[in-house]
């Protein structure tokens, strides 16, 4: 052997292939308890979107634990939980009361196969479009939807249910500043746990929301002829849970990133859906996306980082159910209320409401924040506020900018013509805008429009052009336009005379 080449043993091999985080005890400690919190807040999640889709509560559960492990493999971004969701429950609701479980699983399927389709065909690509306001306004309604969704628990039950809130909000707070060695949440939900069955407190807990399954799923077929009644049935339900799915799970995938300062695979993220949307339909579960709230406490509120996380959330949640079901049943709801409403506090951009703030931020931005936050507190559709206010911000800046292209105009010394300088961008907000500002009647016979100032970015602005000619054409004048750009003389040689002129 040559002097030149060394020998690897196999312990240093083994060391070289895994990657850093595998091999620190610390890490895998932060995961493995980031795990274990998220499946605990996974359960009565799972429960009560069960309920909303009219199924029963395993359904929930077998899909949250088939999402998670799934995506945990093929999705785009780490420790980003996802479950069963209440957005895709509320979808899919309406076709389980008409036609049934089997149609409700054939929409999960196809729902999946519709969002690796558009994960394939780069719809990811569209979130570059989402503006920061729209971000923020996101991010607030969703706090503000996790809260009204404790309301419920807090609402006519027993008073000791109370001081337990109380009591879990004051240890997470407490035991956070002591260590962060143990999730805060999961000492609040033992602690509270073992107060209430020693001491025989009768409060709500988790088996009041349902039977936790006994036994893992079974793959199979849906119960639904395959037939193109079925699908003409199915497909409108799959494809409004595709789009609301991948919504939800892409926005929820550009604000874990913002919290980690890293980046991830949206395109593959949308993919990755898809696969556990297919997976969990073949399991018979009732579908999902990303989870918010979880996704919150597991990587804000625990500090997990890695797909392990995620993946032992879904494990942690069937084996909590199947072997530890007494046990899991036992856990006061206020428990789960208390990791909740904290994790409303810890989610809520308070920067973005403080008087200071508002004061500099400009009138346009505020009102889309604002408009998001009110869309989906309204619908407690996250997707539905993510549109409304990506088109209004889409308005406010057409506004803002429709007034940038300006025109001044020179008269040359003997009258015989007259000289317009144009400068600005030229598109469908501002060409409308600038076709009255020349004086038709007025203008010597010869007209030069400057526009070396500006870029013609649409059809319209070519129009507008046109137009301008025209008017003056009709009065026996001459226009010469001049100072193109290249991309703009190539865009008005193809449409010019074509598109419709605003006459």
């Amino acid at each position: 052997m040559s002097s030149s080449v060394r020998a690897v043993s196999p312990a240093a091999l083994l060391r070289a292939l895994k990657p850093g985080w595998l091999r620190d005890p610390e890490v895998w400690r932060t995961e493995v308890l980031a795990g274990l919190v998220v499946a605990l807040a996974l359960i009565p999640e799972a429960i009560s979107f069960s309920i909303i889709a009219g199924v029963d509560p395993a359904i929930g559960l077998f899909a949250s634990f088939t999402m998670a492990v799934t995506i945990s493999v093929v999705g785009g971004r780490r420790a980003m939980i996802s479950a069963a969701t209440g957005a895709v429950a509320l979808v899919i609701a309406p076709l389980n009361r008409e036609y049934g479980l089997g149609h409700l699983v054939a929409a999960v399927i196809l729902a999946g196969v519709f969002q690796v389709v558009l994960g394939a065909v780069g719809v990811a690509k569209l979130m570059r479009f989402v503006p920061r306001s729209v971000m923020t306004g996101f991010v607030n309604a969703l706090a503000i939807l996790i809260f009204m969704a404790q309301v419920p628990e807090m609402t006519d039950v027993p008073w000791p249910v109370y001081p337990l809130i109380i009591g879990g909000l004051a240890l997470m707070v407490g035991f956070r500043r002591i260590t962060t060695v143990v999730p805060a949440p999961l000492v609040a939900i033992v602690i509270l746990t073992v107060i209430t069955v020693a001491a025989g407190i009768a409060v709500p807990t988790v088996g009041d929301k349902g039977e936790l399954p006994s036994s893992l799923p079974v793959p199979g077929l849906p119960d639904v002829p395959f037939t193109m009644d079925t699908l003409a049935t199915v497909a409108p339900y799959a494809f409004a849970m595709a789009l609301v799915g991948l919504m939800e799970s892409l926005m929820t995938a550009k604000l874990v990133d913002e919290i980690t300062d890293t980046r991830s695979s949206k395109t593959r993220e949308s993919i990755g859906q898809g696969i556990a949307n297919i997976v969990t339909g073949f399991l018979g579960g009732m579908g999902g996306c990303a989870m918010i709230g979880q996704t919150m406490i597991n990587v804000k509120v625990s500090g997990a980082r890695t797909r392990l996380s995620t993946f032992l959330a879904g494990v942690f949640l069937m084996v909590l159910c199947i072997v530890f079901g007494p046990v899991v049943s036992d856990i006061p709801m206020a428990a789960l209320v208390a990791v909740m409403v904290m994790v409303c506090f810890a989610t809520f951009d308070w920067h973005s409401i403080a008087p200071r703030t508002l004061k500099r931020m400009p009138a346009g931005e505020i009102t889309v924040m604002a408009v998001t936050v009110a869309c989906v507190v309204a619908t407690h559709n996250l997707a539905i506020g993510v549109v409304v206010g990506s088109v209004t911000a889409m308005v406010v800046f057409a506004r803002r900018v429709a007034h940038f292209a300006e025109v001044s105009a020179v008269t040359a010394p003997d009258g015989g013509s007259v000289v317009y300088r144009v400068t600005g961008e030229l598109f469908f907000a501002s060409a409308n805008d600038i076709v009255g500002r020349f004086d038709y009647a007025g203008d010597p016979g010869t007209v030069v429009i400057d526009l070396s100032g500006t870029h013609v970015w649409d059809a319209s602005s070519v129009a507008a052009l046109d137009a301008i000619e025209t008017k003056y054409a009709r009065r026996g004048k001459t226009v010469e336009i001049r100072g193109l750009n290249e991309a703009s003389t190539r865009l008005r040689d193809r449409l010019g005379g074509r598109a419709p002129a605003d006459h």
